[in-house]
């Protein structure tokens, strides 16, 4: 088998090696896809040195066929498509609150632990999700970034015939203006790249570029005065957080969506005056699986446009490369 190491200094290695026997409650997957997410692209720029133990093979937006069955693995056979919610919860902490998918001793596979850009890859049963056999497994690997879209609008608590806005239109603002639509939700999104404001006019998705463009303007045009009932703000930058409070509506929502690893100013008398909330999204549940899942095989969201290049894992250097040429991509899968 194969498996892609990352060695530091923004450098893959590719390298033979032999898969690790699979122990009591793991599976051995047979990896078809890995997606690159933006987690990876700041691995590979050093950023998560203090985590990822060098070198290491990344990657967690797998899908997968099984391989083999370690003891005490039931309800899977060989041979089952499925997808993987990468998250080892570890010992509850009576500070989790019962949340244990965002656990203080939460570890999340292929960033804590060993990824999915190889071969062959062994996890823990309990992460599987079962893809229909019909599923093209290039949308499999669609089914993690797809869950964190469906986890942020559930928790929204987005209703049909409310305002939606999406600020920042890469991978997972656009999959969450795609949930939300779907939802019954009126979406306008914002993203200063034109690449990807073209995307969204050819996924019908309304989007206006922040930079030339009066966002609180543009959206009280687009809401006919409301504003929104709920921003996502998925920009991870400071203008995002900025504007943010200006776009809601009285009681409205502001969904964190986006990593902001360092403080900034938010504009807190906006939260007093008008009512606002403000609620932190990470990761997902199983629930948000299944809903991605399901919303994947209907074909009723238009996934397939979003995959912007498919690469054999041996080329994983030049993939992480264009990545950094090329900020207007959206989805780039490994075959591995």
């Amino acid at each position: 088998m194969k498996a892609a190491y990352y060695s530091g200094n923004q450098t893959f290695e590719v390298q033979p090696t032999d898969p690790e026997p699979v122990s009591s409650g793991m599976v051995r997957l047979k990896v078809a896809y890995c997606g690159v997410c933006g987690t990876d692209v700041h691995i590979y720029h050093g950023k998560m040195d203090q985590r990822v133990r060098l070198p290491q093979v990344i990657g967690h937006e797998v899908s997968a066929e099984i391989a083999e069955l370690g003891e005490a693995v039931s309800d899977w056979q060989v041979g089952d498509k499925v997808a993987v919610r990468p998250l080892q919860p570890g010992l509850a902490d009576p500070s989790d609150n019962g949340q244990r998918h965002i656990g203080k001793n939460l570890r999340f596979i292929g960033i804590d632990t060993p990824g999915g850009m190889q071969t062959y890859w062994n996890v823990p049963a309990y992460t599987l999700h079962r893809l229909p056999e019909q599923m093209p497994l290039e949308l499999g690997a669609l089914t993690e970034p797809l869950a964190v879209a469906c986890h942020d609008v559930r928790l929204s608590r987005l209703q049909p015939g409310e305002n939606a806005v999406i600020i920042g239109g890469g991978p997972i603002g656009v999959l969450i203006a795609l949930v939300a639509r779907h939802k019954g939700a009126n979406v306008l999104l914002s993203e200063p790249n034109a690449t990807r404001r073209a995307l969204c006019q050819q996924l019908h998705l309304p989007a206006v570029d922040p930079m030339t463009t009066n966002l609180v303007n543009a959206v009280e045009a687009f809401t006919n005065g409301a504003m929104a009932d709920v921003v996502f703000e998925v920009s991870g930058v400071a203008a995002g957080v900025k504007v943010m409070t200006e776009l809601a509506r009285a009681r409205g929502r502001i969904v964190m969506v986006a990593i902001h690893s360092e403080p900034k100013p938010v504009d807190l008398f906006r939260f007093f005056w008008r009512e606002l909330q403000l609620i932190g999204t990470r990761v997902y549940e199983p629930e948000d699986f299944d809903e991605a899942i399901r919303l994947a095989a209907s074909a009723e969201l238009p996934l397939d446009q979003l995959i912007t290049q498919i690469s054999p894992l041996e080329d994983i250097q030049s993939v992480f490369e264009t990545i950094d040429n090329n900020p207007a991509g959206m989805k780039y899968l490994l075959k591995c």
